[in-house]
């Protein structure tokens, strides 16, 4: 190589790979789409999985992707993060559920 194309044929070059199958006008669609929430593409749950965006993206860019792809779309181009929702009622009350232990708990454990 160095005899054929001197110095510069022996620098390392920049793997390609294979190009994205999503352009910066696509992705930027699907984002404003996913900005909508889930709701708004008639999910029930107000909550984003792999699978729900992948039917996003197909609609809205009509490219078919994996759930990979779609994770690295998410966590790479878009710079989402994984966030999963809380385990707790909504009508869960930290200040009863504080008097309740304060009070009634001592209550119910001395008159037994």
């Amino acid at each position: 190589m160095w005899e054929t194309g001197g110095i510069s044929a022996l620098r390392r070059r920049v793997a390609t790979g294979r190009p994205p199958k999503l352009d910066d006008a696509q992705v930027e669609m699907v984002r404003a789409a996913l900005e909508q929430g889930p709701q708004a593409h008639g999910f029930e749950a107000d909550l984003w999985t792999l699978e729900r965006v992948a039917e996003v993206v197909s609609r809205v860019a009509g490219v078919t992707l994996s759930r990979a792809s779609v994770w690295r779309l998410l966590t790479g181009r878009l710079g989402w993060s994984l966030q999963r929702p809380e385990r707790r009622a909504v009508e869960r009350d930290d200040s009863e559920i504080a008097r309740w232990v304060s009070h009634e708990w001592p209550r119910i454990m001395h008159g037994l």
